[in-house]
């Protein structure tokens, strides 16, 4: 009787082999500069120490500038304990994979940047002129800007919550400027009348502005040309503060009573709301913050200003101009900007990086206004006479 029984395995594949575990698969890791910002008395910074710690657990490396956190209250010392190197040369930091920055490089910081780096920085377009944009052209830099990054709901996510921030700041710092001008207090107390605030723009910014402004007890007015967002605004507010469209004649009128004026309207290539015939009639004293200077004039007689010298003075009426208006509270905004990049820069990850990202979601598209030295926004295009390229042509 035979003994032999049949298999289809050969004796090298009956025998004993070790086990093979599963080996998660990591996108790709990078490093990640953070230089010192260096323009507009710039106060914020794009990452702390704690979210340096997490991207550095996950394998990326961050060379961080020495003094780079300095205006957000953070030290040299507690960002290298969380795993940075810190450097003293600018070129080094800006000689990485990818740059955070809160302000868009200078032409000089552009010359440190290697070919194909990913810049990730405020665009301020009111600030730019075509040799910004030629500049990073001829490094074929991939440049992203806060002000175009979406979420995955097709929201402008950083500008949403910075722009959280900045309306409850205007009202903060409207506030200590009013009580310099004439020594009013914003909000009123028992049997002194509050002050009136007019809020120009019912978006996140005016939504904030609102809140605080009621928040301070003062009493105000909200317009705008959109009545869905002022009908989104009745409703978070409880329907307590009036609203009105556009209306000049409305305008002016709520204008001559105003004690402050926020302008949270963006204006891009287009003329201010306010003109300067409605600033001459307003009450002396009073206090304008355009808090969209950067993206266009809500109001005409606005101008720039820096965190030296904040504000203005014309025809009796305090301007302030800051681009950077919560730069007046730079700890709490940095820490809210690294929330967001911690978890922008970890979900890439995920993806297997930036290439795959770009590929695979469109709003990671959206957010590019350069890829490799391609002009990819139609607006910044149009306004400085540069070539457009369809980024959906360039990337399949």
């Amino acid at each position: 009787m035979s003994t032999n029984i049949f298999t289809p395995f050969t004796e090298e594949e009956l025998m004993p082999k070790e086990e093979k575990l599963e080996v998660i698969k990591k996108g790709k890791q990078f490093s990640i500069g953070i230089p010192k910002e260096t323009c507009l008395n710039e106060r914020r910074t794009c990452i702390t120490p704690d979210a340096v710690q997490v991207l550095v657990e996950h394998g990326h490396e961050i060379i961080v500038e020495s003094g780079a956190g300095e205006g957000s209250f953070f030290t040299d010392l507690q960002y290298s304990e969380s795993g940075a190197k810190i450097t003293n040369d600018p070129k080094e930091a800006f000689g990485q994979d990818l740059i955070l920055k809160i302000n868009p490089p200078t032409e000089d910081e552009i010359d440190f940047m290697k070919p194909n780096t990913y810049l990730v920085s405020a665009l301020q377009i009111n600030l730019r002129d075509k040799g910004y944009f030629l500049k990073l052209a001829e490094k074929k830099i991939n440049a992203i800007a806060f002000e175009f990054i979406v979420d995955e709901y097709k929201q402008l996510a950083l500008v949403r919550l910075i722009g959280e921030i900045a309306g409850t700041v205007s009202i903060l710092y409207a506030s200590e400027l009013l009580a310099l001008s004439n020594g009013l207090m914003l909000g009123g107390i028992t049997g002194v009348r509050p002050a009136e605030v007019v809020i120009l723009g019912a978006g996140i910014v005016g939504e904030f502005a609102t809140k605080a402004a009621i928040g301070l007890g003062a009493s105000m007015k909200v317009f705008d040309n959109s009545l869905s967002k002022l009908r989104r605004l009745h409703t978070m507010v409880d329907s307590r503060v009036p609203t009105s469209i556009i209306d000049p004649k409305e305008l002016s009128k709520s204008l001559r009573r105003a004690d402050v004026v926020i302008g949270a309207l963006p204006r891009l290539n287009m003329t201010p709301i306010v003109t300067e015939d409605m600033v001459m009639k307003m009450k002396k004293g009073s206090v304008i913050i355009d808090i969209t200077i950067d993206n266009g004039k809500v109001i005409e007689t606005s101008e720039l200003t820096t965190m030296e010298d904040p504000y203005i003075i014309k025809h009796g009426v305090i301007h302030c101009g800051l681009p950077n208006l919560t730069s007046r509270m730079p700890r709490t905004t940095t820490k809210a900007i690294s929330n967001f990049f911690l978890s922008y820069i970890l979900n890439y990850d995920e993806e297997g990086g930036f290439e795959n990202m770009l590929i695979r979601k469109n709003e990671m598209k959206q957010s590019l206004y350069m890829y490799k030295g391609r002009h990819t926004k139609k607006i910044i295009c149009d306004r400085f006479g540069l070539t457009y390229h369809d980024i959906n042509l360039l990337i399949f």
